[in-house]
């Protein structure tokens, strides 16, 4: 998800604080006072006490037992599941017989269907980022800074994409245009000559992920538009200038430091996209994942899959030393010192103005289409979407109590919420400690932990993926010699890691928020390290972990990415289950039970973001106006 969702880095933020007065310092005196003993410049008031090393220092953090088992845990993750994985893939593909070889690189540059993946991979990234930008920056415009009516309509029906993706939208897409979807069949019924594949190949992948990845700008550029001074806008509107010129020189330029990230994030997206070109692509437009999927399967091609999967992380970190580079090296400022929060302006043009509410009414239509018609044929039987015709007579209960009563339809779901609870629970239980460690101790090693931690955010998923069926498919001394590679404990192994780096850096950003007088005042009264972190800072954190919690859950239930790599036969989870129900017509059956997944998918993040976003600032809105009526009288 990402990365223009990174939170600040709270590792720059200035926490230092003297050493707090041990309890030993001062005894009861009469009365209940407290009677310090002095120490007179010059004389000694006992044996001279032991340097202990400042505060942060490695020698400080390892006097306390809980950092050394949080440390030595978190180094045997990182050793055996992070950095071994990669350093084995690394191994396969450039020293397959223990000698260095290119052979692979000789492989890849003499197989046309891998070098045409390839530039379809960067096609599709290079596209995406012109035509999710147009996209993301003109429904931000009209939802938050043009005046256009039934903006909040509007802007719900853009923000379907925060409760479904990934595969699930994939599947929806082609349920309905796909070659044998609703709509196509319906269309047949009136041209049979019309062809089935209509929708597939470059165009609707470009047009699927187009709509589809326009989540970042919806959050995150929409709060950069919240950082525009309005008091330059009325300036501009006074000296004469036009909509577009304010739009151009003023307000494009405060959004362009968040602009610039999501559009990075967005060629990542496009470079490593799956699931789209995998269900939609057809056979003339595949792209480098699913063709890593192809070759990771044989032992003979295997070597090209990893050097694939390299080449995708590669291109992922230099692009996110570059996006690190441009941030750095930017200034980005707003004109006035204060700044005057924004009002949605007018469209003054007629002509313009109407063009501008017809092309947001289409996008919404556009928007809204497939999660009507996914909540629709949830309730319809299979032979009606198939025949592209539905009466009142189609509509039915069936699929539902089909997928609550058989046990075959339901494993599927319940083994996804397993395995989202359990790594969701695991990641942000774990990090709990690792975070305050790494928050409390800033120090060369601590450092070097947490850079490794983040190996996760800057390799696609793909390459985790392949790096761990590679390591682990043979003995290994680091995890007690166990073959791992076909257990089902490497796909929740995966997800762990997949979650750490988000999981981390908000985890430290909520440390950073606890006041350290509340940890001094703690251990003034003699508790011990674990007792204030148990009964001190966790219960300040925990509301920010339980949000973690909840974003880590919605986003690991219909993974695909690395479940199809790693995910055990009997213990098939929902993002295959949904992928194998678009291969071909015999699957087709299993169309409305795709429905009803996708739907109860739907509740449960709609739930879920409605958790973590909408009541915290719901609650917060009386105390508002509560405060603005106490202002004005």
């Amino acid at each position: 998800m990402s990365d223009a969702q990174k939170p600040q880095n709270p590792t720059s933020s200035h926490n230092h604080t003297d050493p707090a007065v041990p309890p030993s310092a001062a005894v009861t005196g009469d009365a209940g006072s407290l009677t310090t003993h002095a120490v007179v410049e010059g004389q000694t008031a006992g044996p001279r006490p032991r340097k202990r090393g400042r505060p942060g220092s490695v020698t400080a953090m390892l006097r306390s037992p809980l950092a050394w088992i949080t440390g030595i845990i978190v180094i045997w993750f990182a050793a055996a599941f992070l950095v071994l994985p990669n350093a084995a893939l690394l191994g396969v593909t450039f020293f397959p017989d223990g000698q260095f070889s290119i052979r692979a690189v000789e492989k890849l540059f003499g197989s046309e269907r891998a070098l045409k993946t390839l530039g379809n991979s960067f096609l599709l990234a290079i596209t995406l980022s012109i035509t999710v930008n147009v996209v993301g920056v003109f429904i931000v415009l009209v939802t938050k800074y043009f005046q256009v009516r039934g903006a909040k309509i509007l802007w719900l029906g853009y923000a379907t994409t925060l409760i479904y993706g990934g595969i699930v939208l994939a599947a929806g897409y082609n349920f309905i245009y796909g070659r044998f979807g609703f709509f196509t069949n319906m269309m047949v019924n009136v041209w049979p000559d019309m062809d089935r594949d209509w929708f597939s190949g470059y165009f609707a992948v470009v047009f699927v992920m187009t709509f589809a990845t326009t989540t970042n700008h919806m959050l995150f550029l929409s709060s950069s538009l919240g950082k525009v001074d309005y008091a330059s806008i009325e300036a501009a509107k006074l000296m004469g200038a036009s909509t577009w010129t304010i739009l151009r020189r003023i307000v494009l330029p405060v959004m362009k430091p968040m602009l610039f990230a999501v559009t990075v994030l967005t060629f990542l997206i496009g470079l490593g996209a799956l699931t789209a070109p995998l269900v939609l692509g057809g056979p003339d437009f595949q792209t480098v994942a699913p063709l890593i999927i192809d070759l990771s399967r044989s032992p003979i091609t295997r070597d090209i899959a990893a050097l694939l999967a390299i080449v995708l992380g590669i291109a992922t970190i230099i692009l996110l030393a570059i996006m690190n580079r441009f941030e750095k090296s930017g200034v980005y400022f707003s004109v006035a010192k204060v700044a005057t929060p924004i009002q949605k302006q007018k469209i003054r043009n007629p002509f313009a103005n109407s063009v501008v509410h017809v092309i947001a009414y289409l996008l919404w239509v556009i928007y809204l289409i497939p999660v009507v018609l996914i909540v629709i044929f949830s309730f319809v039987d299979a032979r009606s979407i198939l025949a592209g015709s539905i009466t009142l007579d189609s509509f039915t209960l069936d699929n539902y109590i089909t997928v609550f009563s058989s046990a075959e339809a339901i494993r599927p779901f319940i083994v996804s919420v397993v395995y989202s609870a359990l790594a969701s629970l695991i990641v942000v239980g774990g990090l709990l400690f690792v975070a305050r460690m790494l928050q409390k101790h800033r120090n060369l090693l601590t450092t070097a932990i947490e850079y490794v931690l983040h190996i996760p955010w800057i390799l696609p998923i793909v390459l985790i993926a392949l790096a761990l069926v590679t390591a682990f498919d043979e003995p290994r001394a680091i995890v007690g010699g166990i073959v791992l590679t076909g257990t089902p404990i490497l796909l929740l192994v995966a997800y762990i890691c997949v979650k750490i780096p988000f999981t981390l850096r908000l985890l430290k950003a909520g440390f950073a928020s606890v006041p350290d007088s509340l940890e001094d005042a703690s251990r003034i009264l003699g508790a011990k390290s674990l007792t204030t972190f148990r009964r001190v800072l966790i219960p300040l954190v925990l509301p920010t972990a339980a949000a973690i919690t909840a974003l880590n859950f919605n986003s690991l239930l219909d993974d695909y990415d690395a479940a199809i790599f790693l995910y055990h036969p009997l213990f098939k989870p929902l993002g295959v289950a949904i992928q194998e129900s678009t291969r071909g017509e015999n699957n087709l059956d299993a169309m409305p039970i795709t429905f009803v997944y996708t739907v109860l998918l739907m509740i449960i993040m709609g739930v879920t973001m409605y958790l973590v976003y909408g009541r915290g600032s719901r609650a917060g809105a009386p105390r508002k106006v509560r405060a603005t009526k106490k202002a004005r009288a």
